[in-house]
């Protein structure tokens, strides 16, 4: 099992770093909670399918995040992969922009 954490802690270290930008509006505690149920997940399905069964589960959990940044985003008029314009992605999120009441 300490294999699937590590991995799945692997990718969310290495995505908060890369695009932890695209989350500044998330309180921490959803960050914290979607870490530890993806981890969860991940270990519980290795150790009831197998290791075989984790590496499609996360190959099936790529295609939600095509869907969103291919097809999804740009069809809101934001850049899937730069997340611009920025007041436009706010506004999906839910957020305000820094400085706006």
């Amino acid at each position: 099992m300490w294999f699937e954490i590590a991995v799945v802690s692997t990718i969310f270290a290495v995505g908060n770093i890369l695009f932890g930008h695209f989350e500044e509006g998330t309180p921490k505690w959803r960050r914290i909670l979607k870490l530890v149920l993806f981890v969860a997940v991940g270990v519980g399905v290795s150790s009831w399918l197998g290791r075989a069964w984790f590496w499609a589960l996360l190959g099936a959990m790529l295609v939600p995040v095509l869907v969103i940044h291919a097809w999804w985003l740009p069809s809101k008029g934001v850049n899937g992969w730069t997340g611009e314009p920025k007041a436009r992605y706010y506004e999906l999120r839910g957020w305000r922009l820094p400085g706006e009441k």
